[in-house]
């Protein structure tokens, strides 16, 4: 799982990199792209702005700001994002219970999880998996 995760960060990094340089837009600072990848490897974990800001030396202020710029997102934004499709993943292609998801993922709760889950894709975590079955058996 960290290679195959290692792997999806090179990718994701790789395609800010070029997207850049074709566009002529502003190179991603390393401590955007050190966050980033920071983000996509703790997913688990308590990710708060201070904790962010603090790994690469920045006021919690200029750190959002900063991400926003680069990403278009503000840091928990981003974060929640990455651990819905992460658990999008895993509901998908596993029958593991909800409430292990979001413990997996870092959610302080499954009511908390499903509220995520549920704004950032338009649907409920099981809506998802009735959906997903259905194309997933063949």
């Amino acid at each position: 799982m960290y290679l195959e995760t290692q792997g999806i960060l090179l990718q994701l990094l790789s395609r800010f990199v070029s997207n850049a340089r074709q566009t002529g837009a502003q190179i991603i600072p390393s401590k955007i792209l050190d966050t980033i990848s920071y983000i996509q490897l703790h997913l688990a974990e308590k990710l708060t702005i201070a904790h962010l800001a603090a790994r690469v030396t920045q006021h919690q202020d200029y750190f959002s700001r900063q991400f926003q710029k680069f990403t278009g997102m503000r840091p928990l934004s981003y974060v929640h994002e990455k651990r819905i499709e992460r658990a999008q993943y895993l509901i998908a292609t596993s029958s593991t219970p909800y409430a292990d998801i979001a413990e997996q993922l870092g959610f302080e709760s499954l009511p908390h999880f499903s509220k995520v889950f549920k704004k950032v894709t338009g649907m409920t975590p099981n809506q998802y998996r009735l959906q997903n079955r259905s194309l997933n058996v063949i």
